[in-house]
């Protein structure tokens, strides 16, 4: 796993989960929900997370946000440059922590990356792109 500073590469204001919300595509088990949405620009892909008190008290929260950012950094690679997305764990995903750790994230966000990916080609053309950033500007 690569060091990185607090803010880069993440989401962190709600506009910004906003938008990937209502103009992203979607894929989903029985773990974890990712929302995709391309942003047009040419950075890296940026992570957003939801880990609710349904999933654990804090300590088990915060552990699935770190399995999190260690399974997307490893899977940063298959994402297309300039894509925001959001993972939001359901309640079972603080189990799969605790039973498989990192792999079983890993393996489910690494799933849901292949569903999104295989319809991002469709997803957006060039024209709703741009009128999905001119609603939010």
């Amino acid at each position: 796993m690569t060091a990185r500073s607090p803010s880069r590469g993440r989401l962190s204001r709600s506009a910004e989960f906003e938008r990937v919300y209502r103009h992203g595509r979607s894929s989903a088990n029985r773990h974890l929900v990712l929302y995709a949405f391309p942003t047009g620009s040419s950075g890296p892909p940026r992570l957003g997370m939801s880990v609710s008190r349904k999933v654990g008290g804090a300590v088990e929260r915060n552990h699935v946000k770190r399995l999190l950012r260690e399974a997307f950094a490893a899977a940063e690679g298959e994402l297309a440059d300039g894509q925001d997305v959001v993972v939001v764990a359901r309640p079972a995903a603080g189990e799969l922590a605790e039973r498989e750790g990192l792999q079983g994230v890993e393996a489910s966000l690494r799933e849901l990356i292949a569903k999104t990916a295989g319809t991002r080609a469709q997803a957006h053309e060039p024209e709703d792109l741009q009128a999905a950033l001119g609603e939010e500007s």
